[in-house]
């Protein structure tokens, strides 16, 4: 494995071929499995900082996707919530639920309909041992 964790929104073949769907929307406009986790873990945790840190992402990042998406959609997809004992947090809008949806059926068809391609491009790899994958260096120098 290459160390990243597979979410639901790829798919991957003994650690090889996946398909990962982005929705290209328009110029600067994309909505891809990054953004959406980022949504599942605002849900999940409640806030952008936690959702965000779930990620590994900063704050600011977490936010700066967050205010894209707001600025994207007609409707925006996360709201903040004010104050309360602990301070405020943010909640998914319905919308950002639909939108998750959404996009989760559309990646759930493409990964129907490319099933059997993508394993015909697992099996046309090589082996993928480390050393499969350093160039080959002559043993003995050339005088």
């Amino acid at each position: 494995m290459d160390g990243r964790s597979v979410g639901p929104g790829e798919v991957r073949l003994a650690d090889k071929a996946r398909l990962t769907l982005r929705v290209d929307l328009g110029p600067d406009r994309q909505i891809g499995p990054g953004k959406i986790r980022l949504l599942e873990a605002i849900r999940d945790k409640g806030s952008i900082s936690q959702g965000g840190a779930l990620l590994g992402m900063s704050y600011r990042r977490a936010w700066l996707l967050v205010d894209d998406m707001n600025q994207c959609f007609r409707e925006p997809v996360v709201a903040a919530q004010t104050g309360g004992a602990h301070g405020g947090g943010a909640a998914l809008t319905p919308f950002g639920a639909k939108l998750i949806a959404l996009y989760r059926a559309i990646e759930s068809e493409a990964h129907a309909a490319t099933g059997r391609q993508l394993k015909a491009l697992q099996a046309a790899l090589r082996a993928s041992s480390a050393a499969a994958r350093k160039p080959k260096v002559p043993t003995h120098a050339a005088r």
